[in-house]
């Protein structure tokens, strides 16, 4: 992409600071922060990393956070970690868990490409790097069956996305332009009314009738399938290889800088975590929800659990392109000016990891730091 200076909207920074578009994450609004570190369990004789009392990781109570919920709760991060503690904050939010970054609160954090790409462009590439993958997939157009019957008759309807420039806000305004159809981007006007819903209130909307679907992330969508809705697009199908980006880790540049050691096992946890998640789907899904239940005060049914954890692939992969791909769609729908992301990745701690444990290298599509 070009190297040109980012602006996140034409209206000017101080809109920006207003609404920071794609600040939000694929997941509720609203910070919440729960540190429990002090029930973090240290293995007997074990020796702190780095001279490092703990380190803070950042994650969202989603199950698309399925890597840092299966290992927090099953204690892959604490077993790398040693006598450093594994010290833990829930988001509800990009901004927050972004912010939480930049103060120092966490060192590294489970989120979504468009607050990674927010946090990234608005510090000019200093605050943060995307070291490694985490989740692929996990969002699906659902409607009302009764209102919608075919792709084609989304047009005229009301269509919930999470945010106003979010990542499911910008996939779906660059489908609805291969429909050829038009909206205003910024106020959701056209031939498909978008309506910006929090995921915490849209199975709410939807059930009342006040949106006929949604393009939305697990499990917001398997809660309105519970509520009758259907199952109209996946949006896997619209990427090459039916992959996409949902979840990366990201890391200060300034802990990455004087801590390596100790990213390096966050990240050999993070592998351990998702082999572990892919080796036995069940009981790794049984794990997350455990924590969910934790961190939310509440499991997830079976009716939506299961069909939700179906649809979210688990990879050490960030996908790179696709993060690419997507920064690119939400210029195409004029929510973002061309950034500059080149620097963003640092899959060199990831490869190293990974290479130990005899696994592939990945890719950082050309954006990583030289």
């Amino acid at each position: 992409m070009p190297a040109t200076t980012s602006t996140f909207l034409r209206r000017g920074a101080a809109l920006i600071a207003a609404l920071p578009l794609l600040a939000l994450a694929a997941c509720g609004y609203g910070s919440k922060a729960a540190d429990d570190s002090a029930n973090a369990k240290v293995a007997a004789g074990a020796e702190k990393i780095d001279g490092l009392d703990s380190v803070k990781i950042g994650y969202f109570g989603n199950l698309t956070h399925a890597t840092a919920l299966v290992g927090r709760q099953k204690g892959f991060f604490q077993k790398e970690l040693g006598a450093t503690q594994a010290a833990y904050q829930v988001f509800n939010a990009g901004p927050s868990e972004i912010e939480a970054l930049n103060s120092g609160s966490i060192d590294i954090g489970w989120i979504g490409p468009s607050p990674a790409i927010n946090g990234y462009t608005k510090s000019g590439g200093k605050n943060l790097r995307i070291i490694g993958g985490s989740a692929s997939g996990g969002v699906k157009l659902v409607v009302d069956p009764k209102k919608i019957k075919s792709l084609k008759d989304v047009k005229g309807k009301r269509i919930a996305t999470p945010q106003l420039g979010n990542t499911q806000d910008v996939a779906f305004l660059n489908w609805v332009a291969e429909q050829g159809w038009k909206v205003d981007a910024e106020s959701g006007k056209g031939d498909v009314s978008v309506v910006r819903t929090d995921n915490k209130v849209t199975p709410d909307a939807f059930r009342s009738g006040s949106v006929d679907g949604a393009w939305v992330p697990e499990p917001t969508a398997s809660k309105l399938v519970a509520e009758g809705g259907k199952v109209l697009l996946d949006e896997s199908a619209l990427w090459p290889g039916k992959k996409f980006v949902i979840t990366n880790v990201i890391v200060s540049q300034k802990f990455l800088r004087e801590h390596p050691r100790a990213v390096e096992a966050v990240l050999r946890a993070s592998v351990e975590t998702n082999k572990w998640i892919n080796a036995d789907p069940d009981r790794a899904k049984a794990a997350a929800n455990k924590q969910l239940g934790i961190d939310s005060g509440k499991e997830l049914p079976a009716d939506v659990l299961d069909p939700a954890w179906k649809s979210i692939q688990i990879t050490d992969d960030p996908l790179a392109a696709t993060l690419d791909t997507e920064a690119r769609h939400a210029v195409k729908a004029g929510l973002l000016e061309n950034p500059q992301l080149a620097g963003i990745y640092d899959l060199t701690p990831l490869n190293k990891v990974l290479a130990a444990a005899g696994e592939s290298s990945v890719s950082d599509a050309g954006l990583g730091v030289k």
